[in-house]
């Protein structure tokens, strides 16, 4: 057993809090924990921090795993000054304009930037008779930010009476709408309704079904900007892990925790798989919801978030990734940036397959980074890094995609669609490669059913219906992370820690060690 007694400079004992998890939700309530006079010890199972926000080098490519975009950098400014630094002295953080490009199969584009002026230009140009309908939904998206996220999204909803208090502004916004039904209300180019409803699709939801208080990314892009971290998200994981070893915490790597354990009816600390029992007064678990109360509280008797209960919630989606590097090929594409967003054929009927039917379609839409425009220190000299993800099934469902027989025949329709359309050329110069699908996300990540972002934010699994930042199941268990309130995203698992630094009180020294 480890002795979990740290003491504090008076000779008092500090209490002990273990963060399951070293991604980014976890990182950060860490180093909220820190900040209140916890002694904090993080535990990850990968061998080094950043959850999906870690990254792999091979042959001097690096390959970000997961985020590649930073919005809203004042939740990491607010959460470095909370423990006494400066974010920005520790993280280069770069604007990108424009953010991304948008590209359909009849050869147009629209390219999104933070300049009010220059998107009205951009739908002006697809578009004129919809300019209208743009200004409307940039307002509707402006009350469901001030709403939606500076609000809910910052404090805890974990009480039903919080959920009651805010049913009439539900209500007003008309959040049982989805996100794409609110932009085909606005515009009517079918362009544009893609261009205003597939923000959703980056934490893994189906536009067509997610609630449309998520429009109000449309307004968080456009009022604090696209950014990128230099050196990826893992640099941003990597300067957490400073401030927390800065303020005296822990992170072990390689370790695997199996239990949550129990004692008097509260947490008392946990088990890892090696057998090891570390005793704490707190828990709090960034590993995904599901896993959490499915695995490491088998052994406890739960009344909310049972087996059966979390088998019948909606899960995001899967995700399909392909991370390449290619050689000499610095000067190729100039029209290819850093972020593009290749759409296939189809948009509803691709979604309904990704989501309903649980079909791997034989079309397939492209997110393309190629962070080495930004970054040159991502790839060797001359040569460019890629990330192409296509959102794909889940594993949940009842004839599941067989990767390891799908895998390669799908890479190879990635690699067609890319050289048709963005890159030619670009597989005769394919170096360095590495592709994550379902499975993976499942065996690496822990993902219930390989889902990419944890439980699917439809209106009925968002706010006071997701599972809770403080567990009900157990007193003294947390939640932090993509899986838990607010939601999924940078913002979202870095909000969650905002919401457990007000639930837990400040360290309070306890005698004499």
């Amino acid at each position: 057993m480890q002795d979990d007694v740290a003491v504090a400079a008076d000779g008092a004992r500090r209490p002990r809090a273990l963060v399951i998890g070293a991604g980014l939700g976890g990182l950060a309530a860490a180093m909220r924990l820190g900040a209140k006079g916890y002694r904090v010890t993080v535990i990850d199972r990968l061998d080094r921090a950043g959850g999906r926000g870690s990254s792999i080098t091979q042959d001097g490519h690096r390959f970000d795993l997961g985020p590649t975009i930073v919005t809203v950098p004042q939740l990491f400014r607010e959460l470095w000054a909370a423990c006494g630094r400066d974010f920005d002295a520790d993280v280069d953080l770069r604007a990108l304009d424009p953010f991304y490009q948008i590209r359909w199969p009849d050869g147009s584009h629209f390219t999104v930037r933070q300049s009010t002026e220059a998107m009205r230009a951009e739908v002006a140009r697809l578009s004129p008779d919809d300019l209208p309908g743009y200004d409307k939904f940039l307002k509707d998206a402006e009350a469901r930010y001030s709403f939606g996220f500076e609000d809910l999204g910052r404090r805890s909803m974990h009480k039903f009476i919080d959920l009651v208090k805010v049913l009439p502004k539900f209500a007003m916004l008309r959040a049982d709408r989805s996100v794409a039904a609110h932009a085909a209300a606005r515009v009517r180019d079918p362009r544009l309704r893609m261009a205003l409803s597939f923000h959703p699709l980056f934490i893994g939801g189906d536009p067509f079904h997610v609630t449309s208080m998520y429009i109000l990314v449309s307004h968080l892009e456009k009022e604090y900007g696209v950014h990128y971290a230099v050196g990826g998200v893992q640099a941003i994981a990597d300067a957490m892990v400073r401030v927390i070893e800065d303020q005296g915490g822990t992170l072990r790597l390689d370790e695997e925790v199996d239990e949550v354990l129990v004692k008097s009816g509260r947490v008392a600390g946990l088990r890892t798989t090696q057998g090891e029992v570390m005793t704490a007064d707190i828990v709090v678990s960034n590993a995904d919801a599901g896993h959490t109360y499915t695995r490491l509280l088998r052994n406890h008797r739960r009344r909310r978030w049972t087996d059966a209960k979390l088998k019948r919630r909606t899960w995001s989606s899967g995700l399909f990734v392909w991370y390449f590097g290619t050689k000499g090929t610095k000067d190729m594409w100039p029209d290819l940036g850093h972020h593009t967003i290749l759409n296939g054929p189809r948009y509803e009927g691709l979604l309904r397959d990704i989501f309903l039917n649980g079909k791997l379609s034989e079309d397939m839409s492209l997110y393309i980074h190629r962070p080495s425009v930004t970054d040159p220190g991502v790839a060797p000299a001359g040569d460019d890094t890629f990330y192409v993800l296509s959102v794909v099934p889940h594993l949940g469902f009842d004839n599941p995609v067989d990767w390891k027989a799908e895998g390669e025949r799908y890479r190879a329709a990635m690699t067609r669609v890319l050289e048709e359309q963005v890159m030619p050329g670009f597989a005769e110069r394919v170096g360095p490669s590495l592709v994550f699908t379902p499975e993976d996300f499942r065996d690496r990540y822990l993902s219930p059913h390989g889902a990419g972002f944890s439980i699917e934010p439809r209106i009925l699994q968002s706010a006071y219906f997701r599972p809770h930042n403080v567990s009900e199941e157990l007193p003294g268990l947390y939640l932090v992370g993509a899986g838990t309130h607010p939601g999924a995203g940078l913002p979202g698992v870095v909000s969650s820690a905002e919401v457990l630094g007000k639930l837990v009180p400040d360290a309070q020294p306890q005698g004499v060690a």
